[in-house]
């Protein structure tokens, strides 16, 4: 035996019509020893005369006249009948939200890392500017090894120590070796930049000068073609450019 409540709560759905079989055939076997439920579903009936029965009928989609009649006697439905459309609605807009968020978020910090990234270049540049304009000392020397002439130039900045190389002219280095650019030291020379040949437009860069112990006096400096697999000690390759202060 079904509870009562099962009942109470099936009324409009029996009213209507919307009931399978085998609940609607339980539903009249409770009324007939039920009068609260004959009479809801009485007053059901009444409230339902109303409407309009000149059009042909039409098979409504399952649940539908339960919603419109549960709607007009502004009766809640039934608990068990509750549809997951709503929680399946926030959901969507939840992980939409939390999708809008994410991607906002990320799109933020890659603005902010190349807003970085630009502020970096404009300090680089400015330094650069200054370094030149604050040249103390202006270097130039031309090499010409056979495939190519080009030419060294270094703005030196004698208040910060530190200089503004530009390369151009140089083509790239051969298979196996690579371009080195030197600081001449009273007793040998010290290893600075590597430098990367650009063929299209002059190669520059910003350098300090080494450590004390190991350069007391920068002299000079030069440029070298150095095998790639001798990465450290003295110069061993063909000298390109020798520049003196």
């Amino acid at each position: 035996m079904k509870p009562h409540e099962w009942f109470a709560e099936r009324a409009v759905e029996y009213a209507t019509r919307t009931l399978d079989v085998e609940d609607a055939k339980a539903f009249e076997a409770h009324l007939g020893q039920c009068d609260a439920c004959r009479r809801e579903v009485a007053e059901i009936e009444r409230d339902l005369e109303w409407l309009p029965m000149a059009l042909a009928p039409l098979t409504p989609k399952p649940g539908f006249r339960e919603r419109i009649v549960a709607g007009v006697l502004g009766r809640q439905r039934p608990a068990r009948r509750v549809s997951w459309a709503l929680p399946t609605a926030l959901a969507a807009s939840l992980l939409l939200a939390v999708g809008g968020w994410y991607l906002s978020g990320a799109r933020s910090r890659a603005l902010q890392r190349e807003l970085e990234a630009q502020r970096a270049a404009v300090a680089a540049l400015q330094d650069t500017l200054s370094i030149m304009r604050k040249a103390g000392r202006i270097l130039q020397a031309t090499f010409e090894d056979g495939r190519t002439s080009g030419g060294v130039l270094i703005f030196a900045d004698e208040d910060t120590h530190r200089w503004n190389v530009v390369i151009h002219g140089l083509p790239p280095a051969p298979r196996g070796f690579q371009y080195q650019f030197w600081f001449i030291c009273d007793d040998g020379m010290v290893r600075g930049a590597e430098v990367a040949a650009d063929t299209k437009k002059p190669t520059m860069f910003t350098t300090g000068m080494p450590q004390p112990e190991s350069c007391p006096e920068v002299k000079g400096a030069a440029l070298t073609e150095e095998p790639v697999a001798d990465g450290q000690g003295p110069p061993r390759g063909k000298s390109l450019a020798h520049l003196m202060l």
